[in-house]
């Protein structure tokens, strides 16, 4: 049988506390630190137009 990979699913949630998340895989040996990547949140307020949808930060947790 195959190893088992070093790649785990991480989830990416909104830090504009809308709920919202993406579900990404992370190679838990090149990358030991946590993740954050400016992504596209449907459900946050944007502050220029006042619409919904903002690019904010996305920060790890673990899936559950």
């Amino acid at each position: 049988m195959a190893k088992k990979g070093a790649t785990v699913k991480v989830k990416l949630v909104s830090t504009a506390g809308t709920g919202y998340y993406y579900v990404t895989k992370v190679n838990k040996k090149t990358k030991t630190e946590k993740l954050v990547k400016k992504k596209y949140d449907p459900r946050a307020k944007n502050a220029t137009t006042g619409k919904l949808g903002a690019h904010v930060d996305f920060k790890e947790d673990k899936v559950k």
